[in-house]
């Protein structure tokens, strides 16, 4: 393709989808004591049990490096343009190593601070790899991936606040902190950062309340629809069958295991809702 598209893994894609689009992926960082290494070196159960222990687990972008050798692979394809979408800067430094590294580039490189993360970043990633596929020039490619963000919304419930906490991303979120212990926060990403949308007691309800928040979000509209968690299990697949039901208008609806790296953020009890327009 003449436009090629290249995401960073807390798009949480899955490896089946990048390879049908064609999407390139680089892998954001997770640091365990001395080691800092690509999220896709680390075994996911080992990296959970690390967080349950309440062991230091941090993250860090990828060397600019990587996104140099993913764009040298891209042009080696034939890419006369790449359009690079990324985890919001409020979030995280990705998109400026992006940036460092298409300035060695020998064709036209756009870098995109996406404003959010997760799925949201992923089914965007994929509307621009639809419209590259279809012969779009670099401006419909991006403009593809802007429609699908603006329409799309991150739900999150966290089983506590610590791990933003400790790891600087808590943003407007702030605000729930101190809240006794039975309360658990529903989130959401609001001007790139994470921000408060609901205070529920127990996680029953909590969850109950995330699947009103997501039909609610959906309305009449045809939505494609991640859940999106470290371990995808009962919990997850009793979510599913409750959007399917209750959502008049379901496009795709998919289980995936988010990035360790937005689950070092999150904690491992954490589970996202991506709503966004079907395109």
């Amino acid at each position: 393709m003449p436009v090629a598209v290249i995401t960073d893994s807390t798009a949480s894609l899955p490896e089946r989808t990048a390879k049908q689009w064609d999407i390139s992926v680089v892998p954001v960082q997770v640091v365990v004591g001395d080691r800092a290494d690509d999220e896709n070196r680390y075994d996911r159960d080992e990296l959970v049990r690390r967080l349950r222990a309440q062991e230091p687990v941090t993250t860090q972008p990828p060397d600019p490096g990587a996104f140099f050798w993913a764009f040298q692979d891209a042009v080696s394809a034939g890419a006369t343009a790449i359009v690079c979408l990324h985890i919001s800067t409020k979030l995280s430094a990705t998109a400026d190593a992006a940036r460092e590294a298409a300035q060695q580039v020998g064709v036209p490189v756009y870098v995109l601070d996406s404003g959010t993360t997760n799925m949201s970043l992923g089914f965007a990633a994929v509307s621009a790899a639809r419209a590259a596929a279809a012969g779009a020039p670099v401006e419909r490619v991006m403009s593809a991936a802007d429609a699908r963000i603006r329409g799309s919304i991150e739900l999150i419930y966290v089983d506590t606040l610590d791990y933003l906490r400790r790891g600087g991303r808590i943003g407007g979120a702030a605000a729930v902190i101190g809240s006794a212990l039975s309360i658990r926060p529903i989130l959401t990403l609001k001007s790139g950062e994470v921000a408060p949308l609901a205070r529920v007691p127990g996680t029953k309800r909590a969850l109950a309340k995330l699947v009103d928040l997501a039909v609610a979000h959906a309305g009449e509209a045809t939505v494609d629809v991640a859940i999106s968690s470290m371990e995808v299990g009962d919990r997850e697949h009793r979510v599913a069958g409750e959007l399917r039901r209750r959502l008049p208008s379901l496009g795709d609806l998919t289980l995936v295991q988010g990035s360790t790296v937005i689950g070092a953020h999150v904690g491992p009890g954490a589970l996202g809702i991506t709503v966004s327009p079907a395109q």
